[in-house]
């Protein structure tokens, strides 16, 4: 009952197999027919349906010299060379069909397959020799298929040379050296065929993962150049346009330069939006710093901006500029302070800037400890991936701060600099 099952389970693993590859062809020739229908060129790239065991049963064609003596009567015993021939016919399907796996192909059950298929060859062959010496050569094929790896090359010449011995004490020199050379020749082109298609297929499947990424991570640095973009533009926006409301019904010339900055922060999102579509976008920290100035004081905010140390590189100011854009939005958006100071502090071997304000607002971009919100923890793994820090935190005086770190000419970053901030 239980080979019957396992029997059962077989048949239907190559039916499967059988159905992958129709569906495989069937989807590779209607990708080529409507490549030639739309006038290009068919994509000669495309594996195709991937080998299976069928590729290997035509060889088995090798064997019908020996089928047909023994319709002919020309076998003695021919009861025993028929269960022999239909055995080793077994044993070659269960072989070829589990070494398209690779887990299977390297399994216990698949080596004493194979070896069994070593003896009974050898049983046939010194039994009745001529034509059942071809099952040599389905052997080779056989254990090329199998048996891959370093010492594929040693186990086909050992396989050939017995193949060659056994041939010769059959039938002479002439038997062994055709035997011999077919037995080595079928081993170790089909190890090499199925090997490069292997390999072949392995690598378009790893360029395709790496494509597959490269796409993943240009989405992500769309969707969070827009998060930081938007976010930050239209607090700005937002606050410039309630400081034009309470302006108006006093000073209207105040109200119309708030409304002046609207339309200049709006042209300046628009170009930005641009560029980060296109992935060219680069900051300037004296020009986030003049921003944040301005918004700041819009929200009612005391700016204080201080800089010292010598000039930066651009890619340390880009991310700079990121975490200032950052951390004037937040402080617009939820610290409900007065006061907000900006410090910059370069040395020769790391800069250091520091966002500091008096609020005590509440926002799940504003934790107690840590880096709680979704800006602040994508602008710490890119300065981290940049091989600097990101900290931020309540001030024991009150307020929040947040300080950042860089080192200064890290290869890391330049690598990350050019690419959009991690802000989720």
């Amino acid at each position: 009952m239980t080979r019957w099952r396992a029997m059962r389970c077989r048949m239907a693993a190559w039916r499967a197999e059988g159905k992958q590859w129709r569906t495989e062809h069937r989807r590779s020739e209607a990708a080529r027919r409507a490549a030639r229908k739309g006038g290009g060129t068919p994509d000669t790239e495309h594996a195709g349906p991937p080998p299976t065991g069928f590729s290997l049963l035509p060889w088995l064609l090798l064997g019908l010299g020996s089928f047909s003596n023994l319709l002919q009567g020309r076998t003695p015993d021919p009861w025993i060379g028929g269960l022999g021939l239909l055995a080793f016919n077994s044993l070659y399907i269960y072989v070829t069909f589990r070494s398209f796996d690779r887990c299977r192909r390297e399994a216990a059950s698949t080596r004493v397959a194979l070896g069994l298929m070593g003896l009974l060859t050898t049983g046939l062959a010194l039994g009745y020799g001529g034509d059942w010496l071809t099952f040599f050569p389905l052997l080779g094929l056989a254990a090329g298929a199998s048996l891959r790896g370093p010492w594929l090359g040693r186990t086909g010449l050992l396989l050939a040379l017995y193949a060659g011995a056994v041939s010769y004490v059959r039938g002479g020199w002439g038997d062994a050296s055709t035997i011999g050379y077919a037995t080595f020749i079928s081993s170790m082109v089909t190890a090499a065929i199925l090997g490069l298609s292997e390999a072949v297929r392995e690598l378009r499947a790893a360029r395709e993962e790496l494509a597959r990424r490269a796409v993943e991570k240009e989405r992500l640095r769309f969707s969070r150049d827009l998060h930081d973009l938007l976010g930050h533009t239209l607090s700005v926006i937002v606050v410039k346009s309630e400081a034009a409301r309470r302006l108006a019904p006093g000073d209207m010339d105040a109200a119309l330069a708030q409304i002046t900055d609207i339309e200049s922060v709006g042209r300046q999102a628009l170009t930005e939006i641009r560029e980060a579509v296109t992935g060219y976008r680069e900051g300037s920290l004296a020009t986030e710093l003049a921003r944040a100035c301005s918004a700041l004081s819009a929200a009612g905010v005391e700016p204080v901006v201080r800089r010292s140390g010598a000039p930066l590189a651009p890619q340390a100011e880009v991310l700079l500029g990121w975490v200032v854009r950052e951390a004037v939005t937040n402080v617009v958006r939820h610290s409900d302070a007065a006061r907000c100071e900006i410090t910059v502090e370069g040395a020769d071997e790391h800069v250091r800037l520091r966002v500091t304000d008096d609020g005590s607002g509440e926002a799940a971009d504003r934790p107690a400890q840590g880096i709680g919100g979704t800006g602040l923890t994508g602008l710490t793994e890119r300065l981290a991936a940049a091989g600097g820090s990101l900290s931020a935190g309540r001030s024991p005086q009150g307020g929040f701060t947040v300080t950042a770190e860089l080192p200064v000419g890290s290869e890391e970053l330049t690598a990350v600099a050019v690419t959009a901030p991690a802000a989720g």
